[in-house]
């Protein structure tokens, strides 16, 4: 009764990771089964729980292949994983309940804020209703453009299946692939239908559902960009300024790089489609059509910067945020010309929404830069040349973004090298702050408002 008690007493941040943890631990159960493995044996339980991690958490990492391990029941475990995990598990806990029949609590309505990022608790129930209408139209659609090159190639069961599973991958910006050998999407890097289809549904995920839901009522109203939510603006700008720029910067960084863009036998058009697929797959989907390994120094630099930036707020994808580096940005701008109020669209910014942006930005440094030092390390005296600091740097943000791009190494980590990434992509999935938070509330202390200290100067700069 005092556990129960005490459950109760969790904060709403709590909670939510509570949650994500609570799926990750079922899904590594189901995923050790013999029964979901090819082979019939069982899967060992540390590959098991990295699975059902990059699964829940959107990621794509992988020690093992997805399509060569896991059975159809395993593979299935995974859609469903990935599914809870793009969605969040209150939306689909939401929608069940509300299919039978049940009332939705207000500690259940405070869970669906924290979750998806609200502010306000009035209408979430609707909310995440419409969510989930969008989401699973938009992965019916992808499913069945994807059915016309699945079901050529692999027959009506394979291929129908097949496209549901990339469908909800890419939306959910997961990555995860069951083409086999860990080839993601290589095979297809000449395929017009597959890399757009792809990149739309990476695209709308990583959006978020605040901004999909409010481009539909554009569209629906007739009403003009300046009509929507300063929320939408901001991402809608970041997202096609990052696409954009990515995409020339990939093709200025690999266009005579002979093991990616400039392979010999690549068509033009496929050159200009795999640096723009390499553009919106870098900010959280983990899908490739490019030999992540082959890139140049500075291509897998700019990638890392990108991962590390991320999707939106309230979306299927992770890393920082678009919005984050949007207050950043305009901050830096303010500071730069004297100002006292950082605005964006002739709106002002709350000075809290600056600090939690500038919190999120340092926390997420924090965590990468620790998880590399764990990871260079433990490998540092291996003797696998693909155990490079780049490289190691590289996963620990793919992972921390919850990505999935990767240089190759993933298989090779040793046992502890993964239970870090297994860690570094649980609080990517979750959000740096939230996980902090979560983690600090019984030892945090309500600032008594009565209580005002004497102003102090320190220098800085």
């Amino acid at each position: 009764m005092k556990d129960f008690k005490r459950a109760r007493r969790l904060s709403p941040g709590q909670m939510v990771a509570l949650g994500f943890a609570l799926v990750i631990a079922l899904g590594t159960v189901l995923l050790s089964l013999p029964v979901s493995s090819q082979t019939g044996e069982r899967v060992p339980v540390l590959d098991a729980c990295f699975t059902a991690t990059t699964a829940t958490c959107v990621t794509g990492l992988v020690t093992v292949d997805t399509g060569d391990t896991w059975s159809l029941f395993g593979q299935c475990v995974i859609l469903f994983l990935m599914q809870i995990g793009g969605l969040g598990f209150m939306t689909i806990t939401t929608m069940m309940l509300m299919l039978m029949g049940k009332r939705i609590t207000l500690r259940e309505r405070l869970l669906i804020q924290e979750s998806l990022n609200e502010d306000a608790l009035q209408g979430l129930v609707a909310l995440t209703r419409r969510i989930f209408v969008v989401a699973i139209s938009i992965e019916f659609l992808g499913a069945v453009l994807l059915s016309f090159r699945m079901i050529p190639t692999f027959g009506w069961g394979k291929g129908i299946f097949y496209s549901i599973f990339h469908s909800v991958s890419a939306f959910c910006n997961a990555g995860l692939d069951l083409f086999g050998s860990f080839r993601s999407l290589i095979d297809y890097r000449d395929d017009v239908l597959v890399n757009f289809t792809i990149m739309i549904l990476i695209v709308l995920g990583g959006l978020g559902f605040t901004v999909l839901l409010d481009l539909m009522k554009m569209v629906r109203r007739e009403k003009t960009f300046s009509a929507i939510s300063l929320h939408s603006k901001v991402v809608l700008a970041v997202t096609g300024i990052l696409i954009l720029s990515g995409w020339a910067f990939f093709l200025i960084t690999e266009w005579d790089n002979v093991k990616t863009l400039g392979q010999p036998d690549m068509p033009v058009y496929s050159r200009l489609m795999g640096g723009l697929f390499q553009s919106v797959s870098t900010r959280t989907a983990g899908f490739t059509t490019l030999d992540q390994n082959a890139l140049t120094i500075s291509g897998k630099l700019g990638t890392m910067i990108y991962m590390f930036i991320g999707a939106s707020p309230a979306s299927t994808g992770g890393g920082m945020k678009t919005t984050t580096i949007a207050v950043l940005v305009m901050m830096l701008i303010a500071v730069i010309r004297g100002r006292q109020q950082i605005s964006i669209f002739e709106r002002r910014l709350e000075e809290g929404t600056v600090r939690r942006a500038l919190a999120i930005v340092a926390i997420s440094f924090m965590l990468v830069i620790v998880a590399t030092m764990v990871l260079a390390v433990v490998e540092g005296e291996s003797s696998n040349p693909m155990m490079s600091f780049e490289n190691m740097l590289y996963e620990v943000i793919s992972g921390f973004a919850t990505v999935g791009l990767t240089t190759g190494i993933t298989p090779e980590l040793n046992s502890s090298c993964r239970l870090v990434l297994i860690l570094i992509m649980f609080a990517g999935r979750v959000g740096p702050l939230t996980l902090l938070m979560a983690l600090t509330h019984r030892m945090s202390s309500r600032e008594d408002p009565r209580i005002a200290y004497p102003e102090g100067r320190i220098m800085v700069g």
